[in-house]
């Protein structure tokens, strides 16, 4: 199911993608050709509501478990998959040890469908909802390294082991730069598990299904299963610094960063003569804030000298806002800010990403809102250096030529229309 966020986000970062022109085969940055076989750790809720008998006359443990078998039998083989319950085993009132009630019923590795799904089928509805230290210890569980990383939560109700907020653990998750997505499937949901499932998907990356029938669950753990074995392109983690001296350099690729609110970062990009910088970026709402806000993004020299800018406004209708720039750098142009000696021509552009967003009461604002940067550098086109992007930058003969043209074009239809009446008076 595309939410409305997701669907934004989609939207939102298309639109800017157009906008820069970017190829999407520019790999990120430093990214290792050889990679790790995809890791995904189910998490499944086996709390004592899920005796329920709501989904096709069965119950919603029994339900789970068809859909875990047919899951199972199809995960495919490079995929490296665990298996983590929470609610599973005390049934005691004990808040302290019920929020503790957590496991890993089978471990993230090469699967044994036997072995998986005998372990599957001990599992009997228990005890409480520790949402939030699950998804911990499934962060734990899935390691390091650089393979692509899945949590699939399976649940029919909200986390009841506050003030452990699940959606600010997933925050903190996504907030480390492991690229680490959470998706997560409502079972038969009511109005404040789908609230709390779509903000823990959406803190990283993720998607929210509601669930209502069998088939509807295996189908879309399977696609989600399938998606982590799809090779992607994840972004680098960076961070940005205060201002542009000391700030990370980066080559063309897809980052990620995280930035307060009301904060400016700064990046630096090296452009060389003949070549286009292309960059956009997008900062993602994933918490209440207040209407009226934007986006910057911004090129200087290292001395501070504005080159282009591009920026977006939004009122509270979208999750994500995004906004790019291009700026073509002439062949032979020389700049005040060389990276080198004499034969060096190369400029150092500095990078300003900056927002003005802001939280309502009672909003944490820690850590901050994830942002994606896209750089990318290019063969300028022709005539680079008499084309800013976004704007007319240099290029003031283009408004001086467009002018004239206009002048010109008016002067002749002026002409034609005085013709053409002179000679229908005349007939």
């Amino acid at each position: 199911m595309i939410t409305r966020k997701r669907l934004a986000a989609g939207v939102c970062g298309l639109l800017a993608a157009l906008t820069v022109g970017l190829s999407p085969t520019t790999a990120a940055a430093g990214e290792p050709t050889a990679k790790e076989p995809p890791k995904v750790e189910l998490v499944l809720d086996v709390s004592g509501s899920m005796r329920a008998t709501d989904i096709d006359g069965k119950s919603r443990m029994a339900a789970a478990k068809q859909a875990f078998n047919e899951v199972i039998d199809a995960v495919p083989d490079d995929v490296r998959l665990g298996i983590r319950t929470l609610g599973a085993t005390y049934p005691g009132d004990d808040r302290q040890l019920g929020c503790k009630d957590t496991k890993q019923l089978y471990p993230v590795g090469t699967l044994n469908r036997t072995e998986a799904k005998t372990a599957v089928a001990t599992l009997a509805p228990t005890g409480w909802t520790p949402i939030g230290p699950a998804l911990l210890a499934a962060a734990d569980d899935l390691g390091g390294g650089n393979a692509t990383r899945r949590i699939v939560l399976i649940t029919d109700g909200e986390d009841t082991c506050a003030p452990l907020d699940p959606c600010e653990v997933a925050r903190d998750i996504a907030s480390k730069g492991i690229h680490l997505v959470i998706d997560t499937l409502g079972l038969v949901p009511d109005a404040k598990t789908r609230e709390q499932l779509t903000c823990i998907a959406e803190a990283t990356g993720g998607t929210y299904t509601s669930v209502q029938h069998t088939d509807q669950l295996s189908g879309r753990v399977r696609q989600l299963v399938d998606r982590a074995a799809d090779p992607v392109v994840n972004p680098v983690a960076t961070q940005g610094t205060g201002q542009c001296e000391g700030a990370p350099k980066l080559a063309p690729g897809l980052y990620s960063d995280r930035e307060a609110f009301g904060e400016h970062r700064w990046y630096q990009v090296a452009v060389k003569p003949g070549q286009e910088l292309r960059a956009s970026v997008s900062i993602a709402a994933d918490r209440a804030v207040n209407n009226d806000y934007g986006v910057l993004l911004r090129a200087t020299t290292r001395h501070g000298r504005e080159i282009v800018r591009g920026s977006e406004a939004g009122n509270g209708r979208t999750d994500v806002i995004s906004s790019g720039l291009r700026y073509p750098k002439a062949a032979g142009d020389g700049d005040e800010d060389k990276a080198g000696g004499a034969g060096d021509a190369t400029e150092i552009v500095c990078l300003q990403v900056s927002n003005s967003f802001s939280a309502p009461p009672g909003v944490k604002t820690t850590p901050g809102m994830p942002v994606e940067l896209t750089v990318d550098v290019v063969d300028g086109p022709d005539g680079a250096s008499d084309v800013a992007a976004f704007g007319l930058g240099r290029g003031w003969w283009l408004l001086l030529v467009l002018t004239l043209t206009g002048l010109l074009a008016g002067l002749v239809w002026g002409w034609i229309s005085r013709w053409r009446i002179s000679v229908w008076r005349t007939n």
